[in-house]
């Protein structure tokens, strides 16, 4: 009984997953014209090249670079070159991708991948977002709608933020009398307008009761250092059709 329990054990322990791709920070906020530095570790791959794609929210995925630590310089995708996009590697399986002097337009999320050779599958980590500020950027404009009539009566109720900047992310968040909801929200990812800005439209789910009550909700959209906010409650707003 020993020796079988040793033998499912011994044999679990040569069981092998998919690779982790790890990608940190999360989130770069940075000033025009400052450098971005977003790290990748491959997990358990040591011997694949590290890729970046670059994504916009709406658009579809750019091929960035690859870079394998045996190369002397990355290989690029169309409309990326050196200097501004480049790579390194700290080890065989530690990856950064570095952006010089950046713009507003390479705000967009960062998506490191790799094949694992041994699970034979692509492997992508969870992004990274980088936010382009400038000191002239505008803050996001914002336009809230009240619950429509027919929704009051069906005894639900929902508001509307549409927000409009000129960069893809931005932060947006809900108060409830002044303190923060956790709850009942959906925000969208931004899609760009046909002047080049992008849209976020963000619904928050409330009670009727509290609507009725006359609260004050308030939108509330970051943009690096930009912020708007928008309040709306019943008495000093039409209910919408």
């Amino acid at each position: 009984m020993l020796g079988t329990l040793c033998t499912l054990m011994a044999a679990l322990t040569c069981v092998s997953g998919v690779t982790v791709v790890t990608q940190k920070p999360p989130v770069v906020t940075l000033r025009k014209g400052e450098t971005a530095n977003m790290d990748c570790n491959l997990g358990t791959v040591t011997n694949s090249r590290a890729c970046w794609y670059k994504q916009i929210p709406g658009g579809a995925p750019q091929f960035v670079l690859s870079f394998h630590h045996s190369w002397s310089s990355p290989t690029y995708g169309s409309g990326f070159s050196s200097p501004k996009f480049t790579s390194t590697h700290q080890s065989t399986s530690d990856y950064r991708l570095t952006i010089n002097s950046v713009e507003e337009g390479d705000s967009a999320v960062y998506y490191c991948h790799t094949w694992d050779d041994s699970a034979k599958e692509d492997v992508f980590g969870q992004g990274s977002k980088l936010i382009v500020t400038s000191s002239s950027l505008s803050p996001p404009v914002l336009t809230v709608f009240p619950p429509s009539r027919a929704e009051l009566q069906s005894n639900k109720a929902s508001l509307v933020c549409l927000s409009s900047q000129s960069v893809p992310f931005a932060d947006v968040t809900w108060l409830s009398a002044g303190s923060p909801v956790s709850s009942g929200i959906s925000t969208s990812t931004a899609a760009q307008q046909p002047d080049q800005t992008f849209q976020i439209s963000s619904y928050l789910a409330i009670q009727t009761s509290d609507w009725d009550m006359d609260k004050v909700y308030t939108c509330k959209v970051s943009l690096g250092s930009q912020t708007s906010e928008k309040n709306i409650n019943k008495s000093h707003c039409p209910t919408a059709e």
